[in-house]
């Protein structure tokens, strides 16, 4: 790649584009209302509770310090679902709201910039404790699921649209991350899209020690089809899109 290409993407790793954007004319400026927290659930899907943060007290007792200094990637599971508790503890540990501060805006357990936590949570699920195989999403306000679509032979198209990643069909549940990059333009304009990559690194951490609780291992992905991963969803890849996975399931402890 020349070298006036690197330059211009390494560009996108520095904030003096900031200094270039008029803040007083951005949506939330401009008083236009903010997005909502969570994507809302069609009229014809049921959500579906999880356990609350009461069931989590049993997950007590990971040390900090050891779940830090034994974080790997793993790729390889256990043949072993995981139960409705372990699920939801990840879905709260890396995306489960703390306080809702005003409309469009509430704390969650990761931080993000401006508070604005531009992702939705899907769930590519095959092995959940009570769980129909399909593909789901997680309701951050309602702390539930709702069941999007059946996906046929999910795990074969899952190895697919990760590029032949298989290990990825092997878990039980592979976690991915959606961006509705709207929720952080609304703040930050065209400066939104540097913080929303580094805001899926800290929720992606979050689950790597949240693991660690329940005997499990997960590997982030960043190399996928986007086509086919957003295909996988059912989402527009437009005003919504795939930018981030992982694939958890029980290690070897």
């Amino acid at each position: 790649m020349a070298n006036n290409e690197l330059n211009r993407h390494r560009a996108f790793l520095k904030d003096s584009l900031r200094l270039q954007i008029d803040f007083s004319q951005t949506d939330q400026s401009r008083g236009v209302e903010p997005p909502p927290l969570q994507k809302p659930p069609r009229e014809d899907q049921q959500p579906i509770p999880l356990p609350g943060q009461d069931s989590f007290e049993a997950l007590r007792g990971t040390d900090l310090i050891d779940a830090i200094s034994q974080r790997r990637s793993r790729r390889r599971f256990l043949d072993q679902p995981l139960s409705m508790t372990e699920l939801s503890w990840l879905l709260w540990a890396t995306q489960g709201i703390t306080e809702i501060l005003a409309p469009g805006c509430a704390q969650r357990t990761v931080p993000s910039a401006g508070c604005r936590h531009a992702f939705e949570t899907y769930l590519l699920a095959s092995d959940i404790e009570t769980l129909e195989v399909g593909v789901y999403r997680y309701l951050p306000v309602d702390h539930a699921l709702v069941f999007e679509n059946p996906a046929d032979n999910l795990p074969a198209a899952l190895a697919g649209a990760t590029l032949g990643q298989t290990f990825t069909a092997a878990a039980p549940v592979t976690l991915a991350w959606t961006v509705i990059p709207y929720r952080m333009e609304w703040r930050y304009d065209i400066a939104a899209h540097r913080v929303i990559a580094m805001d899926v690194g800290h929720l992606c951490q979050n689950l790597y020690l949240a693991c660690a609780a329940i005997g499990a291992g997960t590997c982030a992905i960043a190399a996928y089809h986007q086509e086919q991963m957003d295909a996988l969803l059912k989402i527009d890849g437009e005003d919504e899109f795939t930018i981030y996975l992982a694939p958890v399931g029980k290690i070897p402890v």
